[in-house]
This record gives structure tokens, sequence and C-alpha cells, in this order.
């Protein structure tokens, strides 16, 4: 079911100290900023040969990131993001098997502009899982 991973997903205290970072230290090409208001978080996209990093930052003061980062003040991996062919699809076969899906278990548009679903991390060994439809 799944395919590809698209990206893994970093949350950041300081998205312009972590975006140099990436692009003065490491050499990589750095995404400017952008605001996900339907996610709460501002982020920025790290193109890399194989996938993607997305470094993800507070949008508001009801974002999800902000509890992530009071969890874990210098930041870290928040979740990994797989893509799949049929997002509804793949979204039946996961709740049949009896896992669980965020939110109302609509996709919601990601930042790429395409659907996605966040799966529980407790059934998925501790990890939060996004899956994007190609």
């Amino acid at each position: 079911m799944i395919g590809r991973l698209n990206h893994v997903a970093i949350a950041v205290p300081d998205l312009e100290s972590a975006s140099a970072q990436y692009r003065d230290t490491l050499g990589a090409k750095v995404n400017p900023p952008q605001d996900e208001p339907d996610h709460g978080v501002t982020v920025v996209f790290i193109e890399l040969p194989n996938t993607k990093i997305e470094l993800l930052q507070p949008l508001g003061e009801n974002s999800p990131i902000q509890g992530f980062l009071d969890k874990n003040p210098s930041g870290g991996i928040h979740h990994i993001c797989y893509e799949v062919d049929d997002i509804l699809a793949a979204r039946d076969t996961l709740k049949a098997s009896g896992a669980r899906i965020l939110g109302t278990g609509d996709p919601k548009i990601g930042a790429h502009g395409k659907p996605v679903l966040f799966l529980h991390p407790k059934d998925f060994t501790g990890t939060l899982v996004e899956l994007e439809q190609l």
C-alpha cells in the first residue's frame, strides 16, 4: 500500500536558524517558508536527491506542533510521510485493520497541495505517520 518515502518532518523552535543550518552547513537546497494555517504550522522543505526534509515551526497559538516543542524544546523528528496511490482506499484498508486515523478521517490538503491523512503513533511503533496521495 505505501510507496516512496516523501519526507521526514522535524519540528524546530527556530525555522530561520534550522533552515540556515541545512543551507549553509550541509549545502542543501532550502525552499522558502510557507504558512499552512489549516495545519497550524509554517514549513520549509529541504530537497534531497532521494526525498525531502520538512522543517515545522508552530503557526499561531493553537498549533499542534507547540505541544511537541514543549516536550522537546530543541525540536526533533515529528513524523514521516509515505506516498500512496489512493488515499481513500488506503484509509479504508487501514481502518478495517484497526488502525486509527487522526482527526475526522477525511483527508486535508497538505503543504504540497495534495490530500493527506495522519495515523495514530500508538498504532505504528510510536511514530506519527502521514500519508500523502500521489
